[in-house]
């Protein structure tokens, strides 16, 4: 039976024809799923009634469930079908965006950053720089979010879109509309609550269905060390399953990549201004009961993110050692009738699964793409109501339920701008290259603003404002002249070899250092506010409870410093 399911041999032709059909016990279980979703966003309708409901979940999550959803609402498209491209790719290589681009950041978010984000009860990230800078950098901040998000939101879109299309043949187009109408009625119906419960239900079913492939490829191809052999077989002279030990030379490494880009680049910037500022993320943090949920949940997440690899990275790694055919990117992919990097996880769920396990299949990326796209979806909703509408927009205070009312319809409109912007990805050779270019543009320099902010209280509004603008339009200038002159490369990437990806690395680095010099030159020139309007913003002026009368194990720090030494063991042992 195993075998059977290795040799399919649809998978033999390089045709983008569909793969498989669906057997009716298949389609029970997607329908299943779809009703499951609409009925928790019916129900949860009821909790929300006010605007911290609708926005915030009431405040009331525990830090499992605030836990689950913080890496469920990043466990979209990005993770299932954009990381098993990249590991397609550039191998192995991919799994730093788990381990160094991720876990470093979780961690110092839950023990250091919530304390300032919790405790001065922000709404969002925008709004915790009004309350530190001011309105200039609230508004420049939540545009600038706005825009990304519905970007973002665009490749859920359309990486659902792309699995109808290779799996079951559907036209893209109407996929990409068909894919948005489940998302906009939960989310517009319970607001945050009901993006949470649903994440949290995803979670489950990304893993059940996801393991899938790892587990049946690893007997295919004989374990760990059969899989390396035959990727070595079907790529000699490359090096494509170690993390750090091609990382000395530009040339050595599949990404084109020095250590110092994914260590400065990824591990420091990317990664710290991701996990650290995205609000996308951070809402769901901020929905935690208290302060102590607050800081386990990122710490609880970044458990499950360092297992996140095995069911996205290694089914990449398993496409170069079993599939038949070169896959190729989008644009030579559309220009020839091959199949494309975007397409390695739904080739591989056609070679292994069948019947049942391919409705389970389905459903497990299905619920992985609304998970992404609710987690932009409500993440926008709540940006644009409280740091858009209201300031800008809205000057005289308006009542609770007209917020809640905003709310639903910027859930609505923020799904159909989604819609336009999935037709974008398509010019990307590579999914990730797309949402590493837009991290670097906004993400890079918002990290810079926000941790100048909480860690020194002389650095001032204007210094804020700035500082964020310099560092988002030079990131924006480093991308433009790259295209434009591809020499731009040897200074901005250190390599005239480097790929799209290292490209976007030290962009990110250097868009970084723009805004941190900016604020700190312009801060130095201005005057800085008052310490009393700084308590609870900035540190050595905020009073954070102590958990010194906990049990060790109760405590944050503990469980930080548990995660943190897997994470340095995992390290070691693929070096």
């Amino acid at each position: 039976m195993v075998n059977s399911l290795f040799q399919h041999p649809v998978l033999l032709q390089a045709t983008p024809s569909r793969l498989l059909s669906l057997s009716p016990v298949d389609l029970i279980i997607i329908v299943i799923y779809f009703g499951l979703v609409l009925g928790i966003g019916f129900y949860l309708k009821r909790y929300a009634k006010t605007s911290e409901d609708f926005f915030m979940a009431g405040r009331e999550m525990t830090a499992w469930i605030a836990g689950l959803s913080f890496l469920a609402a990043n466990l979209g498209s990005l993770e299932l079908m954009g990381w098993a491209a990249a590991a397609y790719q550039y191998g192995i290589l991919a799994t730093h965006w788990y381990w160094i681009g991720a876990i470093p950041a979780m961690l110092f978010l839950g023990v250091v950053m919530m304390p300032f984000y919790y405790i001065c009860k922000t709404h969002s990230v925008p709004g915790y720089l009004h309350l530190r800078y001011g309105e200039s950098a609230r508004a420049l901040s939540a545009i600038s979010f706005g825009f990304m998000t519905v970007l973002m939101s665009g490749i859920n879109m359309y990486s659902m879109a792309l699995v109808l299309k290779v799996v079951l043949g559907w036209d893209i187009n109407f996929s990409i509309w068909v894919s948005s109408l489940t998302v906009a009625v939960y989310v517009a119906l319970g607001g945050l609550l009901s993006a949470i419960f649903n994440e949290v239900l995803q979670f489950i079913l990304i893993w059940a269905g996801a393991l899938l492939i790892p587990i049946l490829g690893l007997i295919e191809t004989g374990g760990w060390d059969g899989m390396v052999a035959r990727i070595q077989k079907n790529l000699p002279g490359g090096d494509y399953t170690h993390l750090w030990r091609t990382m000395g030379s530009f040339t050595d490494n599949p990404m084109g990549i020095h250590w110092t880009g994914i260590v400065f680049g990824l591990g420091w910037v990317i990664s710290f201004g991701y996990w650290t500022t995205d609000f996308l993320v951070v809402q769901r943090v901020l929905s935690a009961r208290d302060l102590r949920s607050a800081k386990l949940a990122p710490i609880i997440g970044s458990a499950f993110k360092m297992m996140v690899p095995f069911i996205v990275i290694l089914p990449g790694l398993l496409a170069l050692a079993v599939l038949p055919m070169k896959l190729v990117g989008e644009g030579e992919a559309v220009a020839t009738g091959a199949h494309s990097y975007n397409e390695v996880l739904p080739l591989m769920l056609a070679r292994y699964c069948g019947p049942g396990l391919l409705g389970l299949g389905i459903t497990a990326l299905i619920a992985g793409f609304m998970s992404g796209m609710a987690g932009n979806v409500s993440a926008f909703a709540t940006v644009w109501t409280y740091d858009i509408y209201r300031p800008l927009l809205k000057r005289r205070q308006p009542r609770d339920e007209h917020l809640v009312k905003v709310g639903r319809w910027c859930t609505i409109l923020g799904v159909l701008v989604s819609i336009g912007t999935a037709y974008l990805v398509m010019q990307f050779k590579s999914i990730m290259d797309y949402v590493q270019a837009l991290f670097s543009f906004f993400i890079a320099p918002l990290f810079g603003t926000v941790l100048l902010g909480m860690l020194f209280r002389r650095i001032t509004p204007a210094g804020g404002f700035w500082g964020l603008l310099a560092g988002t339009v030079s990131s924006i200038g480093m991308w433009a002249w790259v295209k434009v002159d591809k020499g731009a490369l040897a200074y901005i990437a250190l390599s005239s070899n480097a790929k799209d990806m290292a490209e976007n690395m030290y962009r990110g680095l250097w868009s970084w250092v723009v805004c941190v010099v900016v604020t700190v030159v312009v801060s130095l020139l201005t005057r800085p506010k008052p310490d009393k309007e700084l308590a609870g913003l900035v540190y050595g002026l905020t009073e954070v409870p102590s958990e010194g009368h906990l049990p060790l194990w109760k405590r944050p720090i503990f469980w930080a410093a548990v995660v943190a030494t897997v994470f340095f063991i995992l390290n070691i042992i693929f070096w």
